[in-house]
């Protein structure tokens, strides 16, 4: 397996514009360093997040491009008005907050697409997406249909990530979908909320000696070694 843990400084822990509990110790905190070496391993030419908030998946991503030097662009598609999961944030600060950092640390990497996920479709080719992260609205209509309308824009071999997929609170169903989907080639990460790496439309030959090594790969990431 030519897998690389690469050690990082994540640039986004000390934008002064972010609060720093969102980066170390959020939701999505626990997966920042596997997203970073996903980049890294998969250099996708294309990512596309639909959710972003404060930006700790999306900056882990960006993070990855610039340090390796990769001829890649990130999107974050996002409303950044909230949802009945996240809370309605009330005005832009938070928006203005991502963009102020991403302009700085990630100029030419980074793009932010203030719309829904469904307007935003128009601007992805069909195929052009390598990597897509699906973190939006967390019910099993919303998920579902967001994987179903997004899927003709994912590449071949593309790769798609779901956070959540072991929350089983309130109306969260994630899982759900996920159960379905991993039929698929597949990797999966109990910690932080849980998060699915799933491969649709092929996985490509390096990917599949990862696999073969993923219960290594997974723990790995759980302890933070």
């Amino acid at each position: 397996m030519d897998w690389e843990y690469h050690p990082v400084r994540f640039a986004a822990d000390h934008a002064p514009e972010l609060p720093l509990t969102y980066m170390t110790n959020g939701a999505w905190s626990g997966h920042r360093r596997f997203a970073y070496d996903l980049v890294r391993f998969a250099k996708p030419r294309l990512i596309a997040e639909l959710g972003t908030l404060y930006g700790t998946s999306f900056f882990s991503f960006c993070q990855a491009v610039k340090d390796g030097n990769l001829p890649a662009r990130c999107f974050a598609v996002d409303t950044w008005q909230g949802d009945p999961h996240t809370g309605y944030y009330g005005g832009d600060h938070i928006y203005e907050a991502v963009q102020t950092v991403t302009l700085r640390e990630f100029p030419g990497i980074g793009y932010l697409v203030r719309s829904n996920f469904d307007q935003a479709l128009a601007g992805f080719p069909d195929g052009s997406v390598d990597l897509l992260h699906i973190d939006g609205y967390h019910t099993y209509e919303a998920v579902l249909h967001d994987y179903t309308t997004w899927y003709p824009k994912l590449a071949e071999n593309g790769i798609v990530l779901f956070h959540d997929i072991v929350v089983r609170l309130g109306d969260f169903g994630v899982y759900r979908l996920w159960e379905r989907l991993s039929e698929h080639p597949h990797l999966e990460f109990p910690h932080s909320n849980g998060l699915g790496v799933l491969f649709p439309k092929g996985c490509p030959p390096a990917f599949r000696a990862v696999l073969e090594h993923k219960d290594e790969l997974v723990a790995h990431y759980i302890h933070g070694t």
